[in-house]
This record gives C-alpha cells, sequence and structure tokens, in this order.
C-alpha cells in the first residue's frame, strides 16, 4: 500500500481584529469623557424641550445665559490647579469677599474701572498666598484652601459688617444686564475660556502645567520651575473668582457675605465631569464649561418641572461618581490594552 500525499488545506480567509463590534468598543474606549457629557447634554436639552414648553423660551434660555458664566468662570479657574495635581477649595469664599470689597468701594464712591482692578488684584494676591503656602511652607493644597474656605468667609463677614450691601452705582448693574447680541455675561465666559485654553494648549506654561500634574518630581528633574507653575495655577484660580465676584454682584445688584456658598463643590464638579482627573495632568476649558452648563440645566429642570431641590443634589452627586468610575474604567482599559 503506497503512502498518498494528505490533501493540502488551504487556510480560510482570517477573522480581521477589527470587526465592526470591536472597532465599535475600541472607539468608545477611546473617546474622552467629556465626550459622554456633551452627549448627555444634548440629550437633557432635547428631553427638556420634549416634556416642558417653557425650556426652550427666549427668557430661559436667557436667563440661563446669565446662570452659567460665573459657575463656568470659576470652574475654569478651578480647573487649573486640578491640572497640576492640586485643588482649590477656597474658591467660593474668595468670591463672596472679592465681591463684598467691589460693592464697598464702588458704593464708597470709588469709580467701576478702579474698584474692578483692585478687586482682581485682590484675588491675585490670595492666590499669591496659597502657592506660597503650598510651594514654599509644602503644606498640603487641600489644608491651605480649606484654611482659606473659612478664613476669608470670614473677612467677607467683616468686612460687611455681617450685613447685605445695597444701593449700588446704577453702572454697577449696567454689565450683567446688558446684550450684546448675546448677554454680555456669556461673552465674558467666552473671553475667559479663550484666553485660558489658549495658555492650556498653545504656551509652554501650559504645557508645563499638564506635565507637572502627570508627575511633579519628573517635571522638576526635566528643570521646570514647579513653584512658578503653582503660582500661575493658584493666580488663575483666585484671580478669576474674584472676577466672578464682580460680575456676582453686578447679576444681583447687592453684596452679600454669604452668596456663592458652596460653589467650590460645584467648580470642582463641574471641571471632574468635564473630564479634568483629580491625580492632575488632565482638564480642558471646554470640557470644564459643558460640566456648568450640564449642572445649571439641572437646577434649571429642577424648577421647570417641579423637582424636589434635594432630589437634584442626590441626582448630581450620583453623576459625578458615576463619571469619575466611567473615567477609572475607561483607564484600566487603556492600560490593559
Amino acid at each position: 500500500m503506497t503512502d498518498q500525499p494528505l490533501p493540502q488545506i488551504r487556510p480560510g480567509p482570517r477573522l480581521r481584529s477589527g470587526t465592526p463590534g470591536r472597532s465599535l468598543q475600541a472607539l468608545l474606549r477611546r473617546l474622552p469623557i467629556e465626550t459622554y457629557v456633551i452627549a448627555f447634554t444634548v440629550a437633557l436639552w432635547v428631553a427638556l424641550s420634549l416634556t416642558t414648553p417653557n425650556f426652550l423660551t427666549e427668557g430661559n434660555i436667557n436667563n440661563l445665559m446669565r446662570q452659567t458664566p460665573i459657575a463656568a468662570i470659576v470652574a475654569i479657574g478651578v480647573m487649573c490647579t486640578i491640572v497640576i495635581a492640586g485643588i482649590d477649595l477656597s474658591v467660593g469664599s474668595v468670591v463672596a469677599f472679592c465681591g463684598v470689597a467691589f460693592a464697598q468701594m464702588c458704593g464708597h464712591g470709588l469709580g467701576l474701572v478702579p474698584a474692578t482692578l483692585l478687586t482682581l488684584a485682590a484675588g491675585a494676591g490670595v492666590g499669591v498666598v496659597n502657592a506660597a503656602a503650598i510651594g514654599r511652607l509644602g503644606i498640603p493644597p487641600f489644608i491651605v484652601t480649606l484654611a482659606g474656605l473659612q478664613v476669608y468667609r470670614g473677612l467677607a463677614l467683616l468686612l460687611a459688617g455681617g450685613m447685605t450691601i445695597g444701593g449700588l452705582p446704577p453702572e454697577v448693574k449696567e454689565f450683567a444686564r446688558g446684550t450684546t447680541g448675546l448677554p454680555n455675561l456669556f461673552w465674558a465666559m467666552v473671553a475667559v475660556g479663550v484666553v485660558v485654553h489658549y495658555l492650556l494648549r498653545f504656551t509652554r506654561t501650559g504645557r508645563y502645567m499638564y506635565a507637572m500634574g502627570s508627575n511633579a518630581e519628573a517635571a522638576r528633574r526635566q528643570g521646570i520651575a514647579v513653584f512658578r507653575i503653582t503660582l500661575i495655577a493658584y493666580v488663575l484660580s483666585s484671580g478669576l473668582a474674584a472676577l466672578a465676584g464682580i460680575l456676582l454682584v453686578s447679576r444681583l445688584s447687592i453684596a452679600s457675605p454669604s452668596m456663592a456658598n458652596a460653589y467650590e463643590l460645584q467648580a470642582i464638579a463641574a471641571a471632574v465631569v468635564g473630564g479634568a482627573s483629580l491625580f492632575g495632568g488632565r482638564g480642558s476649558v471646554l470640557g470644564t464649561v459643558v460640566g456648568a452648563i450640564l449642572f445649571t440645566t439641572m437646577s434649571n429642570a429642577a424648577v421647570l418641572l417641579g423637582i424636589d431641590p434635594f432630589w437634584e443634589m442626590v441626582l448630581e452627586g450620583l453623576l459625578i461618581a458615576l463619571v469619575v468610575y466611567l473615567d477609572n474604567l475607561q483607564k484600566r482599559r487603556q492600560a490593559g490594552a
């Protein structure tokens, strides 16, 4: 019996790893977390426009355009500290302190421009103090800014005598109530956003901020002036909080030492939901603004739909936890890929 050669079996076509299902999963893994937040915000706007007739009215949209900018400006400043792996818990108190100081100066006859410049300088000074305590004294940012939360709220109360300050000159109110096609407050947010975005994305300082947030020790060994970057981040945070204080006084036409309560938590939430990592090295102006829009929309929806504000707080907290979980899950999957 002669041996016959076995028939050759041609290999069939290899299955591509990039099948539609896997390609979609890979795409979803690569998408930044702010993409999901933008999609959720758009879906929320669509749902609200279908469920309530008052959401897309001109008056309500103008109201949103006046509410969101102040919160977004504070959040952009806080995001800068988060990028360098820091935190700023004092911004709400700085808003109140600087707002009261601005109102006192205007109420005592100081011109609008000098009062604005002095208030912004006071906010920048707070940032210098925070940066010095963190960078030179080695105190953790959480402790420094937690102390600031108490100190500047107390100074606001002392400066105002525990009272609400009213009777401000008409020109103080004009900016927040004015429009240039869109509300002036909206344009203020756009201007701040463009400047900070340019700083972070197109300057050496911005690259150093991300590098420091990713690994401060490695950044120091590469010759990056870590204290200088810390100073810039905290001056931006407190300076923008001071600007928000001025705008809030303009919008409310009064100044109260209790205003901007819990703004620091809202700012951190907006930055984190917008894609900033509390471990540093990541964050964007666009994501932070979208986060601020989302939380303002949720508050607006609660009013329009008659939802208990306590439930709104619960939902906001759950949303923050969900976004952080999804972000961590995405990073673990990318690390294992």
